[in-house]
């Protein structure tokens, strides 16, 4: 009991020196500077504090969802806030580290747009190295990419035509690609193996060809069409065209009533793609997409394909490869990307894992210097501070999400849409997001089939995530009495196939609460 009288006079003695101190510098010149100064550190620190949780109300609904047995075993990871304020309203394991999923991406948004603002493009260049004479070009030609992940064959061939504009009809050299502008390692530290050959887990690399508008870099699009007769294989056409890839027909046409069941699957580590599987007679085509390995070299094995379409002959002792642009090379034309603020859309509105990478690599080589993973998400972790955010209680592992090692909280992630709604950037950051039960594909995206008919349909703007074992949503809640909620929902280690409608269930519930 002496001990603890003792300790407790010490402090209010401590307390005491501290005030007196305090006033005698308040009386001194420059009171003003310090009083500035004292509040920006207060501001500061402020920030970084966790949110008090002892005046969250009660949700009687949401709670009553918790209890639903497919959560049995799971961990149930929810935080809500009042959009105005930023208070935490409630909270269930609020403070738990969780794996985000594709949650991620919301991070990877913020901080690239808060790094390198709304109207960053990428760009793709074409240079040659050498003289022209009679319509040949005596060089070598270099497509260099910058990270663009908008690259098509349209700009391919716009490419051409430039070249056809300078006179070229012939080239009598080497055709390169030049990536250097990242680094060259492929694949995220943490991507599984068994997800490389897909679309999902696509190769980064600064120089990358997409099929179509949803900008999948690295991938080929992969279209099987029913035979005339049961029996027949499918016939099958890649998107571009071209032939980097190898593909393997196991299709079977079968009769008008019989399944439509077609699986495309790359082999790993090489460019050989497998597709089987069954298309009834008269049946609509079956779409699947598929990355390539290398796809740095498949751009510009497309590139020479498209010289020759155009009708410029290269030369039979022409090779395609790898190289970085000499000094000297004229610049024969480039292309830019659309602005960030539009590709957000395809990339969170569909959840696109080789955006989220890219995105990486370009904060890491635009302020950070080097185009890696490593300087990125130093980058990205640094720019997430500044904005006020906890990242001290976070593990950054991708850009995606499709690390198992990706850790956050549900409060944090609360705490990055209410810091977001005061950048002005926000409007860009909130059109991405899907909305609930939408339709239209771009609007809706991931969420257009979900939360139909119910009072969250249109009222929701949110990214989700899943990964085996993961899934997750977050974003902003429009209620019945016209309030916004900011919401993360993230459940891991579940084995129920429904669990989403366990998410949807509590975000519905969500849009009919009443804030006292």
């Amino acid at each position: 009991m002496k001990q603890r009288r003792a300790w407790q006079i010490g402090i209010l003695i401590g307390m005491i020196v501290f005030v007196g101190g305090m006033m005698i510098a308040f009386n001194q010149e420059g009171e003003e500077a310090s009083v500035k100064e004292m509040i920006t550190v207060s501001a500061e620190l402020e920030q970084s504090l966790p949110e008090p949780l002892s005046d969250t109300q009660e949700f009687p609904e949401v709670d009553k969802l918790l209890k639903d047995p497919r959560l049995q075993g799971a961990t149930t990871a929810i935080s809500v806030r009042h959009a105005v304020s930023g208070e935490v309203i409630y909270a269930h394991q609020g403070n738990t580290r969780v794996h985000p999923a594709s949650v991620m991406k919301l991070f990877t948004g913020a901080a690239v747009l808060e790094t390198l603002g709304e109207d960053h493009r990428f760009k793709t260049e074409l240079y040659m190295d050498g003289k022209i004479q009679n319509g040949v070009l005596d060089g070598d030609l270099y497509l260099k990419g910058l990270g663009d992940p908008t690259l098509m064959m349209k700009d391919l061939k716009a490419f051409a035509a430039e070249l056809k504009a300078k006179g070229v009809r012939t080239i009598n050299g080497q055709i390169f690609g030049d990536d250097s502008w990242y680094d060259q390692v492929r694949l995220s530290q943490d991507l599984n193996w068994s997800d490389e050959p897909f679309y999902t887990g696509a190769q980064v690399s600064a120089l990358t060809l997409s099929p179509n508008e949803d900008y999948d870099a690295g991938t080929v699009i992969v279209e099987v069409q029913p035979g005339k007769k049961s029996g027949q294989a499918g016939k099958i056409r890649m998107v571009p065209a071209n032939s980097y890839l190898t593909i393997v027909n196991n299709t079977k046409t079968v009769a008008k009533k019989g399944k439509k069941n077609i699986q495309v699957e790359r082999q790993h580590g090489t460019n050989t793609v497998i597709v089987s599987g069954t298309i009834p007679i008269g049946a609509s085509k079956a779409r699947s997409w598929s990355s390539v390995w290398e796809p740095t070299d498949y751009a510009v094995n497309v590139f020479k394909h498209v010289l020759e379409d155009q009708g410029i002959a290269v030369s039979p002792a022409s090779k395609v490869g790898s190289s970085t642009v000499p000094k000297g090379a004229v610049l024969v034309a480039d292309k830019s990307s659309i602005p960030l603020k539009e590709l957000l859309i395809p990339f969170i509105k569909l959840s696109n894992n080789g955006h989220a990478e890219v995105l990486v690599k370009e904060m890491g080589r635009l302020p950070g210097g080097a185009g890696s993973w490593e300087k990125g998400l130093a980058v990205m972790d640094n720019q997430l501070a500044s904005m006020g955010l906890d990242t001290k209680n976070m593990q950054l592992r991708d850009g995606s999400g499709m690390s198992h090692k990706n850790l956050v909280t549900a409060n944090e992630v609360t705490h990055l849409l209410y810091v977001a709604r005061s950048k002005p950037w926000y409007p860009t950051f909130l059109q991405a997001l899907p909305v609930a039960g939408h339709d239209e594909r771009l609007i809706g995206g991931t969420l257009r089939n979900r939360m139909k008919g119910t009072a969250a349909a249109g009222n929701v703007r949110a990214k989700t995530g899943a990964l085996n074992g993961v899934t997750a949503l977050s974003g902003y809640i429009e209620t019945k009495e016209g309030e916004t909620l900011i919401f993360s929902i993230m459940i891991n280690n579940y084995l129920s196939e429904s669990i989403h409608e366990v998410v949807d269930g509590i975000v519905v519930a969500l849009v009919d609460v009443r804030l006292e």
